[in-house]
């Protein structure tokens, strides 16, 4: 292995050292680098670019980065030279205590390829501690008696370097009565001890005073004092014994505060104060110092802080006996720490992504973790595992690193955000587990169309409606999120009577709302039928149809419309036949009407609104067939005027009315023998004039007798002979008719079920009318007509016979 190059970080004392540091060698997707403590921040530990086979300007676009766990950062990353340098000043007596090796470890994260690199980093010792003692100044008493040989033990000095820059050597400053000599214990520490060389005379000297002077080998050399003080007293042959040379005593790191560890003993065969035995550390320690306690009368020790096996799993505690005098002896407590299942695992997350797509594939990573466990053994053994009804899977990588994966692909509609609880549980007895949450959102993409709850609609407004009403609602849903669930609605191009839908029917697109652009007609049209669109805003939009049936309801709006009797267009009035000899129950006449709306709003229902001769005439209800009610009678005026309504049963309801004139006769001379008689009702301040009305015409109507004889036998013969023509033709055969003579204008009627004839005076101007199959059910029917016969009479003729004061 090559000696590695001269970093300038390195301080000129230390650069032998360095020869020894930097090696590195990459094995198994290891890196190892040496690197010497207390070097300044910033100093170069390795080329970690070169290492890994990247140029420096890679590490930031490949996302290259320390992972290491611990409270402090040792090294970091200079992204411009791809060197691994040191973030502060490093002490490694701080870090490895007295450890023989000191390697710190850290992780390389290559975020690209989601890969870890460990580096380790050994800590070379420099020789910055010179060696010191517990006590500045040792009084040693000696018995003035004392045999040349004797030994006492000295203060050992203690250094925190290693290995040549540890302590080395003791020197003792010259004198004529003692002498040094250090010793190797089994544990290569050396203990040095003050040898008398030749007798004593406290008389002579009462104090002798020393200086014991401790080294290391390190260069340049350190090195550190104690001043010994060695006072003469009376004999005391005897020291204080150990029971044993060594005590060992093992306890878990989790024993209480308090608790007695152990008891150490030692006997002094000598007498009164020369026997008192008392007890002390020696070479304390401030960690010995914290954690253990000895009672200096009983040699009890008790655990006086609380132990952790992941900080120390030993302790070399040394222990020093005394007898009044100050002769000691001296023993060693051996404490092994023995582990337990005290530290939860620990997870660090070191990548993590918050959102996925909803169609990622599966073995998308989603997040990358390191656990740990500050335990050893089988307590420090970390298995990670997730809810078995998550599509997530868990993969281990390098180390103690896992990856979190999906397992399959991810429908944001079924679940839209996972919390995945991964779960590090270690194989202590009882086992400790760690919970660490990871919150994952599923993004949406546009993979739903809008849907309706129904396949097709019906929706129904009434006719008369108001403009821009809304009459129906449709609501369309979309189960993505965002833009991807915002739907529009549209109505599809069509048209209606040829005028375009649009102008008819629109929707708000937000709403979905529908609403009447026009004020609709039921007698127009009564259905029809709009498709609408729902689209949602997703990148490609997706969309969908449904069909929507518009029924116009019926309102009553048209008023009952007569058919018959008809109002005549020449200003003549329509007169209805009836024959004194007709019985009760005689139809006379019927009224057909029709009411353009429907349901309801078209059932008609007739009644007698007035008449001139109560009781004489009955309505029926439902088909409008005016009937006798009584048999006629001679006192029954000639001339009767019945007004007849007719109602449909709307709400509310909407009516018509129809006057009717019957003129009761049982033969045409009777009818010209009794037109003076004709008399209509007349308001009561018009009787005179009619008096005077009928005293005139009885004058003139003599001088017109001849020419209306005359112009009637002319009439009737036409007549007649139009009657001929008709039954000879067929086209007539069976035909009953209903008549009615004109007063103010000559007219004839002839209504039968399947025909209605219309005469007048002037034949020419005679019709007939076949009317709708709808108003069949309203005619007069034929055996009710069948033996009335027709008569024509001229206006002037009725004038000329009647009371002028009765023409209707």
């Amino acid at each position: 292995m090559a000696a590695p190059p001269y970093r300038p970080g390195c301080s000129r004392l230390v650069r032998i050292c360095l020869l020894l540091g930097a090696l590195w060698e990459i094995r198994a997707e290891q890196i190892r680098y040496s690197v010497l403590e207390e070097l300044d921040k910033g100093s170069f530990v390795g080329n970690i670019a070169k290492d890994l086979g990247l140029e420096s300007r890679e590490l930031t676009e490949r996302g290259v980065r320390i992972v290491s766990r611990g409270r402090t950062q040792l090294f970091a990353l200079n992204p411009r030279s791809g060197s691994l340098i040191t973030a502060g000043r490093i002490d490694r007596e701080e870090l490895c205590d007295r450890s023989p090796k000191c390697v710190a470890n850290l992780e390389i994260l290559l975020e690209d390829k989601v890969k870890i690199f460990g580096v380790e980093v050994e800590i070379i010792d420099v020789n910055d501690n010179a060696p010191s003692f517990g006590t500045q100044e040792r009084e040693i008493k000696v018995v003035e008696n004392e045999n040349p040989g004797t030994r006492f033990p000295l203060p050992e000095a203690f250094d925190p370097d290693v290995g040549v820059n540890s302590l080395q050597s003791y020197q003792l400053n010259s004198n004529g009565h003692f002498s040094l000599d250090v010793q190797s214990g089994a544990d290569g520490i050396k203990y040095p001890e003050l040898v008398l060389e030749r007798a004593l005379d406290r008389e002579e000297e009462a104090v002798h005073h020393l200086v014991l002077t401790a080294s290391d080998g390190g260069k340049p050399v350190r090195s550190g004092t104690a001043r010994i003080l060695v006072k003469l007293i009376d004999t005391n042959d005897n020291a204080p014994v150990f029971s044993q040379p060594e005590y060992h005593v093992s306890v878990r790191e989790n024993i209480p505060v308090g608790t007695l560890l152990l008891t150490v003993e030692a006997t002094d065969p000598d007498e009164g104060a020369n026997g008192e035995v008392t007890y002390s550390f020696r070479k304390v320690r401030e960690k010995i110092s914290q954690l253990f306690q000895l009672n200096s009368l009983t040699g009890d020790i008790a655990i006086l802080g609380d132990l952790d096996y992941e900080d120390s799993e030993f302790y070399d505690i040394d222990v020093e006996a005394h007898d009044g005098p100050g002769l000691r002896a001296r023993s060693k407590v051996l404490v092994t720490v023995l582990d337990v299942n005290d530290n939860t695992p620990e997870v660090t997350v070191t990548s993590l992504i918050s959102s996925i797509q909803e169609t990622s594939s599966p073995g998308t990573i989603i997040a990358l973790f390191n656990v740990h466990d500050g335990d050893s053994g089988e307590n420090g053994l970390v298995t990670c595992s997730l809810p078995d009804n998550l599509p997530f899977t868990l993969e281990k990588t390098y180390g103690n690193y896992y990856r979190l994966l999906t397992h399959r692909t991810l429908d944001r509609e079924e679940v839209s955000e996972y919390n995945i609880t991964v779960t590090a549980t270690d194989q202590g007895t009882p086992p400790l587990s760690t919970e660490t949450r990871i919150s994952l959102q599923v993004a949406d993409i546009n993979d739903n169309p809008p849907s309706f709850a129904r396949a097709s609609y019906s929706a129904y407004i009434p006719e008369n409606n108001p403009r821009a009403a809304s009459f129906f609602c449709l609501t369309a849903q979309d189960p993505d999120s965002g833009e991807n669930a915002r739907v529009t609605y549209s109505l599809a191009e069509d048209t209606l009577q040829g005028t375009p839908l649009s102008s008819y029917i629109s929707i708000n697109s937000d709403t979905g709302v529908l609403y009447a652009l026009r004020s609709f007609d039921y007698e127009q049209f009564r259905d029809l039928q709009l498709w609408v669109t729902a689209s949602d805003s997703g990148d490609p939009p997706l969309s969908s149809n449904v069909s929507l049936s518009l029924f116009v309801l019926d309102q009553n709006d048209n008023a009952p419309e007569i058919l018959y009797p008809a109002l005549p267009t020449d200003g003549s009035t329509g007169v209805e036949l009836a024959p004194r000899s007709a019985e009760p129950g005689y139809l006379v006449t019927k009224v057909v009407a029709v009411d353009r709306d429907s349901g309801q709003n078209a059932w008609l229902s007739y009644r007698l609104l007035k008449a001139s001769e109560p009781g004489l005439f009955a309505v029926g209800v439902h088909t409008g067939e005016v009937r006798t009610a009584r048999a006629l009678q001679d006192r029954d005026a000639l001339k009767q005027s019945l007004v007849v309504a007719v109602q449909d049963h709307g709400q509310p309801p909407l009516s018509a009315t129809v006057t009717l004139t019957v003129a009761v006769a049982d033969s045409i001379p009777d009818v010209l023998a009794d037109l003076g008689s004709i008399k209509t009702p007349s308001d009561p301040e018009d009787s005179g004039l009619t008096l005077y009305l009928v005293v005139a015409v009885a004058a003139v109507s003599c001088v017109f007798l001849a020419f209306v004889s005359v112009l009637l036998a002319l009439r009737l013969r036409r007549w007649h002979t139009s009657r001929l023509l008709q039954a000879s033709d067929g086209g007539l055969a069976g035909m009953s008719a209903s008549h009615f003579v004109g007063v103010d204008g000559v007219r004839a009627f002839l209504q039968t079920y399947s025909h209605e004839v219309s005469l007048t005076a002037d034949s020419r101007k005679s019709h007939l009318i076949f009317p709708q199959p709808n108003y069949a059910d309203t005619l007069i029917s034929a055996e009710s007509s069948e033996k009335r016969e027709p008569l024509l009479i001229t206006q002037d003729l009725l004038e000329t016979k009647g009371d002028p004061s009765q023409v209707s």
